[in-house]
């Protein structure tokens, strides 16, 4: 999950290093504290954002799904939506840091939901997401709410799905470039106890 205020796109195929965790609502105010502390422009504003993401999945020849995302920026409605690939974790080293996987990322016109769909594509999932993004270098932090829509393609009507907030801490970077994950890992020692940053593979979420 990524905000789509003003970040930089690509659609040159990236490695993204990710952890993942989640906070208790009333730790949460805590946790920005001491991200305004590690992070970058520590005497600004973080950036807010409020987006509304769908998951679009196909089924290729084989059976294999395809899923796409696409995202609005709902405080920006003027601005391109953004359509991202997000690929498997990459099956390596047990020992690494951090979840490691593909991710490509490019801004679209407006009519991207009927343009999936017309392709096929059927909508698996929707949600929104409002919180706070903090960077530290090449990372980004994202501390977020994470809200389900009470009517399918409304999201202006929504409610929590948890009392906690999600936290994703991660860099995209070009192919080759393990070091960074290194670097994730070492950020995310700074956030205990507060927050538990790991990996997590979604993929055996979905079997337990």
């Amino acid at each position: 999950m990524e905000p789509t205020g003003r970040r930089p796109v690509s659609a040159v195929p990236q490695q993204e290093y990710l952890l993942q965790g989640s906070i208790m609502d009333n730790s949460c105010e805590v946790l920005l504290h001491r991200l305004r502390g590690l992070c970058d422009n520590s005497e600004l504003t973080p950036e807010n954002f409020n987006d509304y993401e769908m998951a679009y999945q196909i089924r290729g020849p084989t059976g294999t799904p395809l899923v796409l995302r696409a995202r609005q920026a709902l405080d920006y409605p003027g601005n391109p939506w953004h359509l991202r690939y997000i690929g498997q974790p990459e099956v390596g080293d047990k020992n690494r840091p951090t979840l490691v996987r593909s991710s490509i990322d490019v801004s679209t016109s407006k009519n991207l939901v009927q343009f999936l769909t017309e392709l096929g594509f059927r909508l698996e999932s929707e949600f929104v997401l409002k919180g706070q993004v903090f960077r530290k270098g090449r990372m980004k932090i994202i501390v977020a709410k994470v809200y389900q829509l009470l009517q399918q393609g409304n999201p202006k009507n929504l409610e929590p799905i948890s009392q906690s907030h999600l936290v994703e801490l991660s860099v995209v970077a070009p192919s080759g470039q393990d070091a960074l994950a290194d670097e994730v890992k070492s950020f995310a020692e700074q956030l205990k106890p507060l927050v538990q940053l790991e990996k997590i593979d979604h993929r055996r979420l979905q079997h337990i």
